[in-house]
């Protein structure tokens, strides 16, 4: 083992070097570079070895790798070795931990911002070897191709691939449709600049048949003969509409699928250019779009007959041209289809066309509507009491105790925050200090940890210092406790015209007793503000010491590596 180790220090040998003669490098720097870089590369020869000691030794490297990211002279001679190394040690790492699909993800992402092309090709082929079964992962590896390579012919061999892994699966299927139009469009644009330039064509190939989206339309058809669903039929079309070379292949999805895509008929009403000298007058625009609109709904209505679906999507297109009367709005939102899912009411509950209609009467009306029809969904609660606080209405306070009655105190967060703002901005601050502190009683961790974090930004910005000091110092043993909070106590410290470095000292002692085990950068912060003006720099090698003693796992690793830049300058 020890054999290996010194020849791969070695090996590191001429490119450190390299690295002190261009003055990147104290000699002192390099041998300590040496120092670690031999512990960790002995790490990696035990009997038993542990994945972090790879990552710790990876984000080591990358940390070398960066400190020289703007230096352009022989550039090529420093970092290829690096960059040769780390993804040495990404592939031994991958080679023992197969299944850690974020392991393979994190050298994806290295060698998209430093390694070659052909590499990044490599790891997604033999990331895909082992992970077939993931869709997602296909759907990258062909992206990459296309976008990092420009290779089509690449991506489209991926998704191919992909769909005999996955026939039915939609997402697949839709970005391999998007890919094949991207691709389209791109050769279009190609030609079209050719063209403008006065180039011969004739060493160029561009097919009529792909120019024109054939490709698209054949992975089209594939498509719904494998998947037969309206609402996948929708999502294709919805990417051929993005194009503006695909109004055949838009035509023939209508014409194919009438029944379950009422709804883009409905779209071509509103959307078909009008004609006639009827609307050269003001008077004759405002007729046609009143007739448009009625022509729209009416397709709409015969859908909705026969496809539930339809109604999210009437109330989407109402939403995205914002007709004028509300009427429309106010029928849908009865339809029992509705009755089946709160998050559906609330995606198209339309609220905004009422507002943007000047009906604050109809915008109420549905909103009191929607929080007595789905009393335990939040996300409907917090839609309609934001629509009601707009309107200025009375009735906020009592719907606000309201709504915490109903819907389960787990996910209550968002409803004492949305009382909160109302009462900053209605009551009296002894009022807000009174729901700040309801908010701490309810009794759920989660809950009362953000609400401390507001609650001292909040006494800050109204008392003033001595009010957050009182609030930090009666919250600080009340847990659980967040980072935020002894950060923002911090920064108000730090904010005050002489900050006093023996009440920082408390909060950073205070956060590090909560974090201090994993989170590194609390102690780095900790160690500049010794070193700061205010502080006494003597006591940062104690600090320093107590990190290394206290810090856990891979954090140690982390630590050491920032704290050799911090010591360098370099951080």
């Amino acid at each position: 083992m020890a054999e290996i180790v010194q020849q791969r220090i070695e090996e590191r040998i001429p490119e450190l070097e390299q690295l002190e003669r261009v003055g990147l490098f104290t000699k002192k720097e390099v041998k300590s570079i040496i120092k670690r870089a031999t512990a960790l590369e002995y790490k990696l020869h035990r009997v038993i070895i542990n994945k972090e000691d790879f990552i710790a030794y990876i984000q080591y490297e990358i940390n070398v790798l960066e400190l020289h990211i703007h230096y352009q002279f022989k550039r090529e001679e420093i970092e290829f070795p690096i960059i040769h190394r780390i993804n040495s040690i990404f592939r031994r790492a991958t080679y023992k931990w197969k299944d850690d699909v974020q392991l393979w993800l994190s050298h994806v992402a290295f060698c998209r911002k430093w390694a070659t092309k052909t590499q990044l090709s490599k790891v997604f082929s033999t990331m895909l070897a082992i992970h077939s079964d993931k869709p997602a992962l296909w759907i990258m590896a062909a992206k990459s191709e296309l976008e990092d390579r420009d290779s089509s012919e690449s991506a489209r061999h991926l998704f191919l691939r992909a769909l005999r892994f996955h026939p039915n699966n939609q997402k697949v299927y839709q970005e391999y449709f998007r890919m094949e139009l991207l691709h389209c469009e791109k050769l279009r644009k190609q030609k079209e600049e050719l063209e403008k330039a006065e180039v011969d064509l004739g060493e160029y190939e561009f097919s009529p048949e792909i120019l024109s989206g054939k490709l698209a339309e054949v992975v089209y058809k594939n498509a719904t003969e494998n998947i037969k669903e309206a609402a996948f039929v929708i999502s294709l079309l919805t990417i051929a509409a993005i194009f503006d070379f695909t109004k055949d292949l838009q035509s023939s999805i209508l014409q194919e699928y009438v029944s379950p895509l009422h709804t883009f008929f409905a779209l071509r009403e509103l959307e078909a250019p009008s004609a006639g000298e009827e609307l050269q007058t003001a008077k004759g625009r405002a007729s046609d779009m009143i007739r448009t609109e009625e022509r729209c709904s009416q397709v709409y209505e015969e859908g909705i007959k026969s496809l539930n679906s339809g109604t999210t999507l009437y109330v989407h297109t109402l939403r995205t041209h914002y007709f004028k009367k509300p009427t429309p709005i106010l029928s849908v939102i009865n339809h029992p289809c509705l009755l089946l899912l709160s998050n559906m009411y609330h995606n198209i509950i339309g609220l905004q066309i009422l507002l943007s209609s000047g009906d604050a009467e109809g915008a109420e009306r549905v909103a009191m509507a929607a929080m007595q029809r789905f009393s335990q969904s939040v996300s409907v609660w917090n839609l309609s009491l934001q629509t009601l606080m707009e309107l200025g209405s009375d009735n906020v306070g009592s719907l606000l105790q309201e709504a915490l009655k109903h819907i389960n105190p787990k996910e209550s967060l968002t409803l004492w925050k949305l009382q909160i703002q109302w009462s900053t901005a209605n009551q009296s601050p002894a009022q807000t200090e009174a729901v700040f502190k309801a908010a701490l009683r309810c009794g759920v961790p989660a809950v009362s940890m953000e609400i401390k974090d507001c609650y001292l930004s909040w006494s800050y910005t109204t008392g003033g210092y001595k009010k957050a000091r009182k609030i930090f110092t009666s919250l600080q043993e009340i847990r659980p406790l967040s980072k935020a909070f002894f950060i923002k106590m911090i920064q108000i410290e730090k904010d005050q015209e002489t900050p006093r470095m023996n009440y920082l000292r408390d909060y950073y002692e205070r956060a590090l007793q909560e974090f201090g085990t994993t989170d590194e950068n609390l102690w780095l912060q900790y160690i500049q503000e010794e070193l700061g003006p205010g502080g006494q720099p003597e006591n940062s090698g104690k600090i320093h010491w107590r990190a290394m003693k206290f810090l856990e796992g891979e954090s140690v690793e982390r630590f050491t590596s920032k704290y050799t830049l911090l010591q360098t300058g370099h951080l």
